[in-house]
């Protein structure tokens, strides 16, 4: 009886739209055990975040993919040259988030708000970022080009086609499957 079930196993297995289908979860676990485990790790909502303005350069290019560790605010650098590097919430804006130079910092009672500039632009930005908008701080090299990925996939059209193409692997998979039955 148990070899019955386990050459069961063993043809279903076999079969190209179970392989799939197996190949498809395994790789949605990968990406979420890595994305839920960086999240943990670096204390950020936004572990890894693709620049997408030149406003950086030449410290980082568009296109390059950051790292970004959670913080206290009480321990970021705004020294105005050398400065960390933040990722914060564009006050005007919550759901835009900027990537600036920390170059100024005010401590209002326990509060600390800092002022922010990107290293090619001419002036520090016009407000002051209030630690609750704080996401984190690069941390580490940045790698080049492979930004552009995770911008692809933030546009409607970049997780369209990636859902097709999930999509078009599975009906690929049941249409060979259904070849094999005939």
């Amino acid at each position: 009886m148990e070899r019955v079930k386990r050459t069961k196993l063993a043809e279903l297995l076999r079969k190209d739209y179970v392989q799939t289908v197996i190949m498809i979860l395994i790789v949605i676990v990968i990406y979420l055990g890595l994305w839920y485990g960086l999240t943990a790790a670096l204390k950020t909502n936004h572990p890894l975040f693709a620049v997408a303005s030149g406003s950086m350069k030449p410290t980082l290019q568009v296109g390059d993919l950051i790292v970004v560790q959670g913080l206290n605010a009480s321990e970021i650098n705004a020294n105005y040259s050398n400065g960390d590097i933040i990722v914060f919430r564009k006050p005007t804006n919550p759901r835009d988030l900027i990537v600036h130079r920390a170059v100024e910092e005010k401590l209002d009672g326990d509060t600390w708000s800092f002022r922010t500039k990107g290293d090619n632009n001419s002036g520090a930005d016009p407000w002051w970022v209030s630690e609750k908008d704080l996401i984190g701080k690069v941390i580490g090299p940045s790698v080049p080009l492979l930004g552009y990925a995770f911008l692809f996939m933030q546009a409607p059209i970049g997780m369209l086609i990636v859902v097709a193409v999930m999509l078009v692997s599975i009906l690929i998979g049941y249409i060979s499957f259904s070849e094999k039955i005939d």
